[in-house]
């Protein structure tokens, strides 16, 4: 069974219906038992990362997903997903995450442009951006290099350890968009929103998930 786990934030629906597209059902699940259970986890999300983590925390779900990680399970997190892996963001002040990928959260800033007052680079970052790919996920199989996936965010990853990231994004500065570690896969960017490429990813996803079965 795919968990996609459900903490009060996130499009949900949107992401079952990707993987149901690629035909592999996909359940939402709110309670630890589970996410510990289940073959493989996906965690969305969209909105703070202060509020993410008060949710999980409220439901107990931190340390079910901790385990889940733990036993080399697949993982897909996704915006707040990738986010909430790292020690601590700086939204809204400083916050920990899971402090499983050591690294910060950091905000886009970006300086006014020239003879204007406003930079020409918009937060959120929103819309369609190209990957660079740095290495070789298995979900990313059948995505090539420089393919344009979507994005909605205003804070990204910045990982310790270079070797996590498996792809680098240009918006102003470029930032990691999307890192893998053993059976940890995340991205900044969207599949459920990226259509034919993103359920790629997730159907690429699934597979690994069957293969554990």
């Amino acid at each position: 069974m795919i968990a996609i786990v459900d903490y009060g934030m996130g499009n949900l629906r949107s992401v079952q219906k990707g993987f149901e597209k690629v035909g592999t059902p996909a359940r939402v699940v709110q309670d630890p038992a589970s996410v510990r259970s289940a073959s493989a986890v996906v965690l969305p999300g969209v909105g703070a990362f202060r509020d993410c983590m008060r949710h999980l925390e409220e439901r107990s779900l931190t340390d079910s997903i901790r385990a889940h990680i733990e036993a080399g399970k697949p993982y897909l997190g996704i915006c707040l997903g990738l986010q909430i892996l790292f020690t601590e963001s700086e939204e809204f002040g400083r916050f920990e995450g899971l402090d499983i990928i050591p690294g910060k959260v950091r905000k886009f800033r970006f300086e006014r442009a020239e003879g204007g007052t406003k930079s020409r680079y918009k937060i959120p970052h929103m819309g369609w951006n190209a990957i660079r790919k740095l290495s070789a996920p298995p979900v990313l199989a059948d995505v090539p290099d420089g393919a344009y996936l979507y994005f909605v965010h205003s804070y990204y990853v910045d990982p310790e350890d270079p070797a996590v990231v498996a792809t680098r994004t240009e918006y102003g500065v470029e930032f990691t968009s999307m890192i893998w570690k053993d059976n940890i896969f995340a991205t900044q960017f969207h599949p459920e929103k990226s259509q034919a490429l993103g359920l790629s990813i997730l159907k690429n996803f699934a597979r690994l998930s069957s293969n554990r079965s």
